[in-house]
């Protein structure tokens, strides 16, 4: 879904163009409104923008100038024109402006409409896959890409001990081209894709190819950037503002690094028809913090509401208890890729890989050692989960976990490992779908009570902790309605509540339902029941006579 922001000094204009864009177009925009500048600008740091639909002469700030502030804050926003002016001057000015088209206001709401439809086909074309490997021609070739993701692995096991040594992370650097300063803070963005199942070795590598190109050629204009497959294949990207970045945007690089993130899973979906998910650093880190924060993102997959979904989490310090970031990490390669399984909710994988390892350490030819360990490692796995999740009331016997003499067999430890895993796939299934649905009651209650205020998607999902597009879908796919119709729905109940009041004035209900303009709530009354708000009273007034 893109994003459109609609700014005019001209009160009439400005929710004139909202109502009709809300009314034709509320399925494909997301559409905000600003009356000035200034007010443009406070949405700009909020969020991403990828229209902006502008008067050029408002008081304060014009919107030439409105203008070169959005191209620093994000770059690909496409920018609107609409003026009652047809100096020859101002015309030219815009045109020289890079993404930009130049509208009169004397040639109506069609031509608008068509424009924005226009834009957004452009917007469209940009994330398609042929344009996106045209754009992909600095790419770093593979033994180059090779060498760092083989470097940075063994960076997040231990980043500590490589940044103390500050002049040999310099030369690592230097000799394997990687085009970040080893001594300026970083960010981090993990990415997880959702593989179609019976997705082969090959077909995987060449998916992360293509995702790689997609990044690159979203990430080609401001930020610098290295990414890696990590040990459980997810892609880590190391982030950094580029060198000749203003100040502004190194203050707002991960508001850019969401919004733009938000185009990436756009084209991926686009071009592969695959599903991604992010989760990014809330701040920046010194390199010797890497591992810690690597894990911190790590943990936050886990903690994700449902899976297969575009969904963008932010890591939250004060959100999140790291005591038990460290857990099971040094488990070997094969653990490694169940665990990655239990984390990510893959029963169907995990149970697969977990009877191959049960069955290879059971046929292990008398090499007791090494059938011990294989145990042991996967009992880790499930322990480590439970006590992070904090299922101990959950699973019964999960004690017996770490007591493999309890067991009457080898066998018999390895089924009941088996066990434990479907109890918390189980309970797992349960917690994300208790989860959605006490998230979506808190986000309803909160609409109800604040309907007097902005109750903009942006809003919403800052409020609530989200990324605006995946509130969006995931509103709707927990409710069956976009969250635009929800919030109708409740400011026509409570205007109808409002309106038996007869104490109250036209204007005043209005105003508790979210509407400054008293002729823009009689507009949406009408529209909702058919009736204007004081036609509605009459035929209260009329029953209640009768």
């Amino acid at each position: 879904m893109y994003r459109l922001l609609i700014v005019d000094d001209e009160e009439i204009i400005t929710d004139g163009l909202y109502e009709v864009f809300n009314q034709l177009m509320s399925e494909t925009l997301d559409i905000c409104r600003a009356y000035s500048g200034k007010e443009a600008l406070n949405w700009m740091s909020r969020t991403r923008f990828d229209i902006v639909l502008t008067d050029i002469r408002m008081p304060g700030m014009s919107g030439m100038e409105l203008t070169e502030e959005i191209q620093t804050y994000w770059p690909r926003c496409r920018i609107i024109f609409l003026t009652g002016y047809s100096e020859f001057d101002y015309a030219y000015k815009a045109i020289q402006m890079p993404n930009v088209r130049y509208l009169l206001k004397t040639e109506g709401y069609a031509k608008v409409i068509q424009t924005v439809k226009e834009v957004m086909q452009e917007l469209n074309h940009d994330i398609q896959m042929s344009k996106l490997l045209e754009q992909s021609r600095e790419q770093m070739d593979t033994l180059e890409f090779m060498a760092q993701g083989d470097y940075f692995r063994h960076f997040l096991q231990e980043s500590h001990s490589f940044y103390e040594n500050q002049e040999a992370l310099v030369q690592d650097f230097d000799k394997l081209n990687i085009s970040l300063d080893p001594k300026a803070p970083v960010v981090l963005a993990l990415g997880r894709l959702s593989y179609p199942v019976g997705t082969v070795y090959t077909e995987r590598s060449e998916i992360l190819a293509s995702t790689r190109i997609i990044w690159n050629s979203f990430m080609a204009e401001q930020p610098r950037s290295i990414g890696i497959v990590d040990k459980h294949g997810d892609i880590l990207w190391f982030l950094q503002t580029s060198l000749y970045s203003e100040e502004k945007f190194s203050n707002h690089l991960i508001r850019y690094l969401e919004g733009t993130l938000e185009l990436i899973q756009e084209a991926c979906l686009a071009s592969l028809g695959l599903t991604i998910a992010f989760t990014i650093s809330g701040t920046s880190c010194e390199w010797g913090g890497v591992t810690q924060q690597y894990e911190r993102l790590r943990q936050l997959q886990q903690l994700k509401i449902g899976d297969g979904i575009s969904m963008i989490l932010m890591d939250r310090s004060d959100q999140f208890d790291a005591t038990s970031i460290k857990e099971g990490y040094m488990l070997s390669h094969k653990a490694g890729i169940i665990e990655a399984h239990l984390e990510a909710g893959r029963a169907t994988e995990f149970f697969e890989d977990l009877d191959e390892l049960s069955k290879s350490m059971l046929h292990a030819n008398g090499k007791v050692q090494r059938t011990i360990e294989g145990y042991y490692s996967i009992a880790l796995v499930l322990l480590s989960y439970i006590n992070r999740m904090g299922l101990h009331g959950q699973i019964d016997d999960y004690g017996k976990l770490m007591r493999l003499d309890d067991h009457a067999s080898m066998k018999e430890g390895f089924l009941f490992l088996k066990q434990i895993a479907e109890a918390i796939f189980k309970f797992k299934h349960k917690d994300e779908r208790d989860r959605a649905s006490h998230v979506i009651k808190r986000i309803c209650h909160f609409i109800e009570e604040h309907l007097c205020e902005d109750l903009s998607l942006v809003r919403l999902a800052e409020i609530h902790y989200f990324n605006p597009s995946y509130l969006s879908r995931f509103f709707k796919q927990e409710r069956g309605v976009n969250l635009s119709e929800y919030i109708d729905k409740c400011r026509i109940r409570k205007a109808k509540e409002l309106l038996r009041d007869g104490d109250l004035k036209v204007r005043e209900v209005a105003s508790f339902v979210g509407y400054e303009a008293a002729h823009s709530f009689t507009r949406f009354f009408k529209k909702a029941t058919g009736l204007t708000p004081q036609e509605y009273r009459d035929t209260l007034s009329v029953n209640d006579s009768h």
